[in-house]
């Protein structure tokens, strides 16, 4: 299997990791934004986020920051957010 399919493999597996992706990939924001917009708890969100940033589909774009991080898609994440 190439990268490019299990990375499509990776997304589609779980319904949330779809849905941070598509959000991230419109615009940044933040872990709180994405707990009012899709209703799941705080905690799946941070996962969620945390997964996708290890397999570099999503990107941080302060991480100095202590509060309000802002996340994005990265240019990668957006190729695979068009094709799942």
């Amino acid at each position: 299997m190439s990268n490019k399919e299990e990375l499509l493999s990776f997304i589609r597996s779980s319904k949330r990791r779809k849905e941070v992706l598509k959000l991230l990939s419109k615009k940044s924001l933040t872990a709180t934004d994405i707990e009012e917009i899709t209703g799941m708890y705080k905690s799946h969100v941070s996962r969620t986020i945390k997964e996708l940033s290890d397999k570099k589909l999503v990107y941080c774009k302060n991480p100095k920051d202590r509060v309000f991080r802002y996340y994005q898609a990265t240019p990668l994440g957006k190729k695979i957010n068009l094709i799942t």
